[in-house]
């Protein structure tokens, strides 16, 4: 049975951690999922982990789309959330509405997720939820902001640290289902997991959120440069390295492939 919005609220009151990770494509996502994680986060991470790019800005709403189908077809049992790029919801509520609805309606997703939880964005969730759109809040350190906040962790004085509550709780009333919160101080991340009913999902927030999320790029080692805040798991870069220059030695001096006997 796939994981849904309801299940993981009741994962939060039985005190049971959420485990999620991103994925960008069919064989990340298969093996992921297969894995048992509870939610599976499509992020515009994949801007810089499958497309190369600096930041997460350049990604568009099609690419999202294209990557959200791909990982949704490999999947059986959890949550797939994909988030909304960069100045794809942030013109108007008419806008929001039409790129969350295109997601829902071409892929397979079960909820978006968005960025920021100011007057504005609050009002784009309860819109969405009004409609029947299941939304996962973010807030902290929101990367589709890298030009104002950088990769600061936040909420480290005690007007940050409200904001990003007050931001929190908007989510929460705006009807949001779970909020991330990324790369702040772990006292601020336990008071708004205690003050929430939702779900509180971290990444660089501590052990005291309700569940963690990682970049699965940066958990298997395949990121050429991650946060502080993540933990390697894996070298795969190196072990794919290895295995192709194995395969390469073994084309070169004529042992691959073998002579049919």
């Amino acid at each position: 049975m796939r994981v849904t919005p309801r299940i993981l609220r009741r994962y939060k009151q039985e005190a049971r951690p959420i485990v999620a990770l991103t994925a960008w494509d069919y064989a990340i996502a298969r093996l992921v999922d297969e894995a048992g994680v509870d939610m599976i986060l499509v992020g515009d991470s994949l801007a810089m982990v499958a497309l190369g790019y600096q930041n997460t800005l350049p990604v568009s709403l099609d690419a999202m789309i294209h990557h959200t189908q791909a990982v949704c077809r490999a999947t059986k049992n959890a949550l797939i959330v994909s988030d909304l790029p960069f100045l794809t919801y942030q013109e108007s509520l008419a806008q929001a509405i039409h790129t969350a609805g295109r997601i829902l309606k071409e892929t397979s997703a079960q909820a978006i997720k968005l960025e920021g939880g100011h007057p504005a964005i609050a009002e784009t969730v309860d819109r969405l939820t009004m409609l029947g759109i299941p939304v996962m809040g973010h807030v902290g350190l929101t990367p589709q902001s890298v030009h104002t906040l950088g990769y600061r962790q936040q909420g480290k004085n005690a007007t940050d640290a409200e904001r990003v509550m007050n931001e929190a709780i908007a989510l929460e009333q705006a009807g949001a289902f779970a909020v991330v919160l990324e790369h702040i101080p772990t006292t601020l991340a336990e008071t708004i997991t205690q003050k929430l009913s939702i779900p509180t999902i971290g990444i660089g927030a501590g052990s005291v959120c309700d569940g963690q999320v990682l970049v699965t790029a940066d958990l298997l080692g395949l990121s050429q440069k991650s946060p502080p805040f993540a933990k390697q798991y894996l070298n795969l870069s190196g072990l794919i390295t290895d295995a192709i220059k194995t395969y390469s030695d073994d084309v070169r001096n004529g042992t691959f492939p073998a002579d049919d006997a």
